[in-house]
């Protein structure tokens, strides 16, 4: 993400954050040492990192087809997120009174991206389970992870809203077009490629600020299409525990090897050559999560092509 720097000002509060920072105020009285360190815990529950490494796993231990389409629905809904916070350039509490923050992020407030994944992903995984249970546990994940975010300073109840009703909107799109979407991949190779690198561009063009996620999002599409034409990956052959706890253990080491290990290879910020080998280095994560970490598993006889 862009670095967003805002100070506050002597300028009048507006009524509605006066109304929200009330609010914050009343959440943080019955403030204690230990609820600060849960809320700190429950918050982290929410970053993306969190949502990208459960997909991940879903991806190869359990259902592919359901991974990919968890995983293109959180990366539309972060993307559409980012866009937002830039397009509203919203800020948060602590920027108006220093006094509610209790912990500080770079980027505009509105909506709120935790808000707004953890409702997309929760309402997204309770609609594949269809379990009660799940449902609501879903609401009490969400609820949650919103009332850490207000009892941090980091966001408005405004922030929540907006964030819960974006994802709201998402998830219909979703119910109205995954069909479209699975027919989609049905295609042929090319067919398939080239509409991931359009909507990447897309993306790219409507946010050029950050082209982290259009690029994941690029080598999550293209490595999915080359499993289904090349690979044959099946997440659900070899339902033995140990060949998917090894496929967990080498998936993820592969993608924090990639995601760590080469960050410290690409140029500076400063050259010339930086957006290009960061667009690369991200669409190489989604690229090994959908058709890298498969070949290796086939490879290494830890699952079995599809039937």
């Amino acid at each position: 993400m862009n670095t967003v720097i805002i100070t506050a000002t002597e300028a009048p509060i507006p009524l509605l954050y006066r109304v929200g920072l009330a609010i914050i105020k009343a959440i943080q009285t019955k403030e204690t040492e230990s609820l600060t360190a849960l809320m700190h815990g429950i918050t982290h529950l929410g970053d993306g990192y969190v949502y990208l490494a459960v997909i991940m796993l879903l991806f190869w231990c359990i259902d592919e087809k359901r991974g990919l389409h968890l995983g293109i629905v959180i990366l539309f809904s972060a993307w559409t997120n980012a866009f937002c916070k830039v397009l509203c350039m919203q800020p948060r509490p602590y920027q108006l009174d220093p006094s509610v923050g209790r912990a500080f992020e770079s980027t505009y407030g509105l909506p709120s991206g935790h808000a707004q994944l953890a409702a997309t992903f929760g309402l997204s995984l309770a609609l594949w389970l269809r379990r009660r249970f799940i449902w609501l546990g879903a609401v009490l994940m969400i609820l949650l992870i919103s009332l850490s975010r207000l009892y941090l300073g980091l966001h408005f109840p405004t922030d929540l809203l907006a964030g819960w009703v974006i994802a709201g909107c998402i998830f219909t799109l979703d119910l109205r077009f995954a069909r479209r979407i699975s027919a989609l991949l049905r295609t042929s190779l090319r067919a398939q490629v080239l509409a991931v690198a359009v909507i990447a561009l897309t993306m790219n063009a409507l946010y050029p600020a950050d082209k982290r996620l259009s690029a994941v999002f690029f080598g999550f599409g293209t490595g999915y299409a080359l499993m289904l034409k090349h690979i044959h990956f099946c997440a659900g052959s070899k339902k033995r525990f140990l060949p998917r706890c090894l496929r967990a253990l080498i998936g993820l080491s592969g993608a924090a090897l990639l995601f760590a290990g080469l960050a410290p290879l690409l140029p500076a910020a400063s050259s010339s050559y930086y957006e290009l080998s960061n667009f690369l280095h991200y669409a190489l994560l989604g690229l090994w999560v959908t058709a890298g970490a498969p070949f290796l598993f086939m490879r290494l006889n830890l699952a079995e092509a599809e039937v």
